[in-house]
């Protein structure tokens, strides 16, 4: 394969020899070989210029070989002009005639991309070798060379391994879009006179600002009150503590059935909080919110009609977005979460596929969490343990799309990195934990390990998009270096289809949509290119939260700073949300400046490939340095 786009020019002059001065014209054959290959070019633009009558002709090499035929005989100017070669890599050689050798000479209007590419990758003594012929060519070093194979293995995993992601992702956007098509189920009618009793689960910690919405949104539910139980499970260590008590004081002289179950240990975090509650617990179903939340007051009443079967064993209902329209940064949030609680969650589940109950806003049946092994507290995502553990044993899961929960999506960047590091820490956790038994429990479908083990591993994609990020750099290096691997560079253009599957999956789930297609697709790809710059600089600090995961490194629950604002002007800080750089911050202004430069530079020389790619990681890597930067020196 060729090199780089570039654009190389030679000049070569020379003149029949007397033999020939006879003839009104002439035939001539030249050969291009590549230095490093030793093998001929193909498709390399060749022109030659009779200097006598001023008339040009053109061809393209074949094979390394190229012909004029029917050239007036005299001095000719020879042009070769390529894009892909720099003008230190091609050897001309004149084959019809001995007599006829060809003196030629680079020309000193070297063009300026030329000149200014980076040429040899790791040139750990690269020399020219000379034949037995007297011709000469570059014989790279064994250790550059392999290191370049090796650097393109990892690449390519790291490409197979995206690529395997986006297709799950496109089969599960195919299964929703099926799921449409079937409708909905008739909804299961409520009936008051056997309405069983349900539990709500409020686990708290350190939210002075929304514990009391919260609390009082719950204690409105129009569900029979005689089979309401509401536990305030509070494990605060500041005002908070004082907060709820009062309101569950207040709450519960109206007659409401409500407790304040506060803990001092703090063993498990949320978790350990539910576990220690279930002995209190009440009710057959039991419903959790976070404090975030505010679910509408008809939530149990459109929920627990659907335990129809005693082995459904949860029912999650979709997030929705409080204060959506605060930020671009919260319009980027909502975009991603669409995408998993409509195509992941919908999909999964139209398909009988496992899915997760999503740690708040969704029901479970007290006997399916004691059946499981009850909440466990080895990783920091409870919810998605238990949720494996449960349908492993064969209860089945439900989600209603068409039921929402409100919630607050973090307004910062500091705080949803927090959320980010997680659930991805999380994530890899579980994976950890539940892959050998899910691979070897009996009685699943094939398709339901395959998925579940998918669903598992998402989170290591950000690893993989990290690593491939960071070789794309070294890959351009490879590119200009090494004519023999550059099939494989190229090769690598095939996974643009990545991008394609991944924008098919979250125009499905894009609930902007105001029914002009053209202007709809206008906004969702400017959305969908945003979301995926940002996504991809995220990586970085999710990759470190991976990998903390899949090497058991433990560390405390640190849940997401809640604010309890909508618009802007209501915000006036938060006590919890704490703002510093750390080395992560550092490496992403790093990493937006090399981005920046690598595809600037490659702009100017013409070198597009790479360019988009780069480009977003320089706007995305940009957006989070800036904004954390700014809260920093907000919060001083």
């Amino acid at each position: 394969m060729r090199f780089i786009l570039s654009i190389a020019l030679f000049s070569l002059f020379f003149e029949a020899s007397a033999s020939t001065l006879s003839l009104k014209t002439q035939e001539i054959k030249g050969y291009l070989v590549d230095f490093k290959t030793r093998s001929g070019v193909d498709k390399v633009q060749v022109e030659l210029i009779s200097l006598k009558s001023g008339k040009r002709f053109t061809t393209e090499s074949n094979d390394g070989m190229f012909i004029f035929k029917h050239v007036p005989i005299g001095k000719n100017l020879l042009l070769l002009t390529d894009k892909d070669y720099l003008s230190d890599t091609l050897a001309i050689f004149e084959t019809n005639s001995k007599e006829h050798l060809i003196h030629y000479t680079f020309s000193e209007d070297e063009p300026f991309s030329a000149r200014l590419k980076v040429t040899w990758f790791f040139n750990w003594g690269d020399r020219t070798v000379t034949l037995s012929n007297g011709k000469t060519y570059v014989k790279e070093h064994y250790w550059s060379h392999l290191l370049a194979k090796i650097i393109l293995v990892v690449y390519g995993f790291c490409l197979i391994m995206i690529f395997y992601y986006s297709v799950v992702q496109l089969s599960l956007a195919i299964n929703y879009r099926r799921s449409k098509k079937k409708g909905v189920a008739p909804t299961p009618s409520f009936d008051p006179a056997s309405a069983p009793k349900v539990t709500v689960q409020l686990p708290m910690y350190n939210e002075m600002y929304v514990a009391e919405r919260i609390i009082e949104t719950t204690a409105k539910f129009n569900y029979p009150k005689d089979r309401l139980q509401i536990q305030v499970l509070d494990d605060s260590t500041d005002e908070t503590k004082d907060i709820i008590a009062r309101k569950v004081a207040e709450i519960a002289a109206q007659g409401v059935n409500i407790q304040h179950v506060h803990r001092v240990d703090r063993t498990g975090y949320k978790a350990g909080a539910l576990d220690a509650a279930m002995d209190q617990v009440e009710g057959e179903f039991i419903a959790i919110f976070d404090a975030d939340f505010v679910p509408d007051q008809d939530f149990l009443i459109r929920t627990i009609p659907h335990f129809n079967q005693q082995n459904i064993g949860v029912v999650q209902t979709r997030w929705g977005h409080l204060n959506k329209s605060y930020s671009v940064l919260t319009e980027l949030q909502a975009f991603g979460l669409n995408g998993h609680f409509a195509i992941e969650q919908q999909g999964r589940n139209a398909s009988g596929h496992f899915i997760n109950f999503n740690g708040t806003a969704g029901i479970w049946r007290k006997t399916c969490i004691e059946d499981a092994g009850g909440w466990e507290h080895d990783t920091i995502t409870e919810d998605l343990d238990l949720s494996y553990r449960a349908q492993m044993k064969g209860w089945k899961f439900t989600y209603l799309e068409d039921v929402e929960s409100p919630a607050e999506l973090p307004i910062t960047m500091s705080a949803l990195k927090s959320q980010q590091h997680r659930w991805m820490k999380g994530g890899a956790e579980v994976f950890i934990k539940i892959r050998r038994r899910l691979i070897a429990q009996k009685g699943l479908r094939f398709s339901d390990r395959i998925h579940g083990l998918a669903h598992l591993f998402n989170s290591s994609v950000f690893v993989f998009i990290l690593i491939l990020s960071l070789l794309s750099l070294a890959i351009l290096h490879i590119k200009d270096s090494f004519s023999d691997l550059n099939f494989f560079v190229q090769f690598g253009a095939f996974f643009i289809s990545s991008t394609v599957f991944l924008a098919f999956y979250y125009w499905n789930s894009y609930r902007d949509k105001k029914g002009r297609f053209l202007s709809d697709l206008w906004r969702f790809t400017l959305r969908f290119f945003q979301f995926l710059s940002v996504s991809m600089a995220l990586s970085l600090s999710n990759a470190v939260a991976v990998i903390e995961g899949y090497l058991r490194i433990k560390s405390s629950f640190v849940r997401t700073p809640k604010f309890n604002v909508a618009k802007k002007d209501e915000f006036s800080g938060n006590h919890y949300d704490k703002k510093s750089l750390s080395i992560v911050n550092i490496a992403e202004g790093i990493l937006m400046s090399v981005f920046a430069f690598t595809a600037i530079n490659r702009l100017i020389f013409g070198d597009f490939g790479m360019v988009p790619f780069h480009g977003m990681l320089a706007i995305g890597y940009g957006v989070i340095f800036f904004s954390t930067l700014k809260e920093v020196r907000q919060g001083k």
